[in-house]
C-alpha cells in the first residue's frame, strides 16, 4: 500500500512538472547571415532522335491504344489526341514541345490535359534514352 502510495505521489509530481503556465518555447533565428543561394534552372538537353523508330516505338509500347495521332494511323480516346500535342504544350508552359513531351511520358503526373484523368502508366519513364529520343522526335516532327 505505501508502495502505491509513494508512485502515485511520483507520477503527480511528474505531471505537476510538465504543467508548466508558460507554454510551448519555439527557437527563432536571429536573422541569416551570407547570401543565400540563387536557385538555378536548367533545361534538359535532349537527345536528337529519329521519328521513324519513334514511329516504333510508339506502336510497340501500345501508345496507339489510347492516344490519337495521324502519323500513327491511330484513334485512341483514353488519353489526350496527341495531333494536339503543340498546342498543350504551349497551355502546360513546361519549357520546348520536345520538352514537354519528354515529361509528358517519362512523369505524366506533372501536367494533365484538362479533360483527362491521370492514367498514363508511369513505366515508360523506365524507356532506354535513345527510345524516348526517337518517340519525342516521332511526336513532335512537323507534320
Amino acid at each position: 500500500m505505501r508502495v502505491a502510495v509513494a508512485v502515485l505521489a511520483g507520477v503527480a509530481v511528474l505531471v505537476a512538472a510538465g504543467c508548466g503556465s508558460q507554454g510551448v518555447v519555439m527557437p527563432t533565428a536571429n536573422g541569416v547571415s551570407g547570401i543565400p543561394p540563387t536557385p538555378t534552372t536548367t533545361t534538359p538537353v535532349l537527345a536528337k532522335g529519329d521519328p521513324a523508330a519513334g514511329k516504333k516505338v510508339f506502336e510497340a509500347q501500345g501508345c496507339t491504344g489510347c492516344h490519337t495521332f495521324t502519323p500513327a494511323g491511330s484513334h485512341g480516346t483514353i488519353g489526350p489526341d496527341l495531333d494536339k500535342l503543340p498546342q498543350y504544350a504551349k497551355q502546360a508552359n513546361r519549357g520546348t514541345e520536345q520538352q514537354f513531351a519528354a515529361e509528358s511520358i517519362t512523369d505524366p503526373a506533372v501536367y494533365i490535359q484538362s479533360g483527362y484523368q491521370n492514367l498514363m502508366p508511369t513505366t515508360y519513364a523506365k524507356l532506354p534514352a535513345k527510345q524516348l529520343a526517337d518517340l519525342v522526335a516521332f511526336l513532335t516532327q512537323k507534320q
